[in-house]
């Protein structure tokens, strides 16, 4: 088939979170079922130095940008799927993340950025850019792109159209005004439309007009239609149930695989984990943490939000680390409150708390290798991927039991222990107390040297690869285009 794939950030080519993981494995995936697939990003700088050789193959007008847009071609590198960039520089060329400027604060003109970004997938959806080439399928990916399918509703002779909810609390939301700036016709505005709460919303693109909706995990697409996690949006999404479906994301062993991982010092797997220890060493070195092999290491790697349960993490670990009983690192950013704290707590406990703010490729596998456990206690997460490297590393995951966490780690109660089946430690209530009762299990398992060894050992055969999702998304698209 010929699919069109859309997303606003893909690795390596620009990353700020989970989604750009996702959408830099599952084309290569489809790519080796022998798909037709083209990926689609806007030009940012960082994409356009990272994917290397690129020519131009189209011009043309979009309604909304004074300039002229260019298609820019080459590869997302190391695969053999073809990449598209959109060149817009007053839209695109610009420094700072793909939707904040360098001070924190989101670009005030996102939603001309983003619509711009639109109207170009449905220029190449519908073969109007002169690359004499048609997509079956237009696979898109959270709000950035969620007025494409609204807009190829206008045409007859479309593409099937997919949206992928990787994140329902992010939902591109702009003022009344910008459905005039991005001159939208004007049955798009309404509660059956684009408008939310008298504002413009750019999710809403995709889930009121694709033809089918998925989102990262079976247990997040149901919870989604609830009011907790449905962010307002849960009666639209149950009133189109029938379109709704959750696939499980993968994780990409290429570059997360503990055997042949460039980062480590030492690499190791199932069968000879040995190298672990020298990469649990290695960590605690770089961090400056006391380099002892027997007391358990607590790791986390994460956006610092309240979604991802940081304020739980550090408010769970400080009377460890006062008492001696364990370390913890962790790695990320984002809310200045949260890293305010992490960085006040590292103070208080040097040689048992390492803290890196920011993001480090590198140092985010040797956490994953070097940890003992790693802590995923979200409030909500849609699938979620540092359990499923967790996992392969031999890192027991510590999770809550929601979305993407609940459909991937079984829990290592006495059931599951004695059937062999257990992976990691899981718990229910979002609280302090709840995270702590878990992680004081883990490290009651750590201490029984051949359960813990068992334990790691199951976790790291565990197979989430991409080419089962990739399976399960073909059958989908096969049902979209014949319908």
């Amino acid at each position: 088939m010929r699919i069109l794939f859309a997303t606003s950030e893909a690795h390596p080519l620009i990353k700020t979170g989970g989604l750009a993981d996702v959408c830099g494995s599952l084309p290569p995936a489809l790519k080796r079922l022998r798909h037709d697939i083209r990926l689609i990003l806007p030009a940012y700088p960082a994409a356009r130095a990272a994917a290397g050789k690129l020519k131009t193959v189209a011009e043309f007008s979009v309604a909304g940008s004074e300039q002229p847009v260019q298609i820019l071609e080459g590869l997302l590198p190391k695969t053999r799927v073809k990449l598209y960039l959109v060149n817009s520089p007053l839209h695109f060329d610009r420094a700072g993340d793909p939707y904040r400027a360098s001070d924190g604060r989101d670009w005030q003109d996102n939603h001309l950025r983003f619509g711009v970004f639109a109207r170009a997938i449905v220029t190449l959806s519908l073969d109007q850019a002169g690359l004499d080439w048609k997509p079956q399928v237009l696979h898109c990916n959270d709000w950035q792109t969620g007025l494409a399918p609204a807009l190829l509703t206008q045409h007859r002779d479309r593409p099937a159209t997919l949206f992928t909810i990787h994140n329902l609390a992010y939902q591109g939301l702009f003022p009344r005004h910008a459905h005039e700036d991005l001159i939208l016709p004007p049955e798009f505005w309404g509660m059956y439309g684009l408008e939310f709460h008298g504002q413009l919303s750019f999710i809403k693109g995709g889930l009121v007009y694709a033809d089918h909706l998925t989102t990262v995990s079976p247990t997040y697409a149901r919870e989604i239609c609830s009011a907790q996690f449905g962010h307002g949006l849960d009666g639209l999404l149950n009133a189109r149930a029938q379109h709704l479906s959750g696939i499980l994301n993968g994780a990409d062993y290429r570059h997360w695989d503990p055997a042949k991982d460039r980062h480590l010092s030492r690499r190791y797997n199932a069968e000879q984990p040995e190298g672990k220890a020298d990469c649990k060493a290695d960590l605690q070195a770089r961090l400056g943490l006391e380099v002892n092999p027997h007391i358990p290491l607590l790791g986390h790697v994460g956006r610092m939000v309240a979604q991802k349960g940081v304020d739980l993490i550090l408010s769970a670990c400080e009377p460890l680390l006062a008492a001696g009983q364990a370390q913890l690192v962790i790695l990320g950013s984002g809310d200045r409150a949260l890293e305010s704290h992490a960085r006040a707590m590292a103070g208080r406990y040097p040689g048992a708390m390492g803290l890196h703010v920011g993001y480090d490729e590198a140092l985010a596998h040797q956490v994953e290798a070097g940890a003992d456990l790693f802590l995923m206690p979200s409030r909500f997460e849609p699938c979620g991927l540092n359990q499923l490297y967790s996992l392969r590393y031999g890192t027991v995951p510590v999770v809550r039991r929601t979305g993407g966490l609940a459909d991937t780690v079984v829990d290592a109660n006495a059931e599951h222990l004695e059937a062999g089946t257990a992976t990691g430690l899981v718990f229910d209530a979002p609280t302090t107390e709840a995270l702590s009762e878990a992680i004081q299990r883990g490290l009651a398992l750590y201490q029984d040297h051949g359960t813990w060894t068992r334990l790691m050992g199951h976790g790291m055969r565990q197979a989430f690869s991409w080419d089962r999702s990739a399976q399960t998304y073909q059958d989908l698209y096969k049902k979209l285009v014949s319908r």
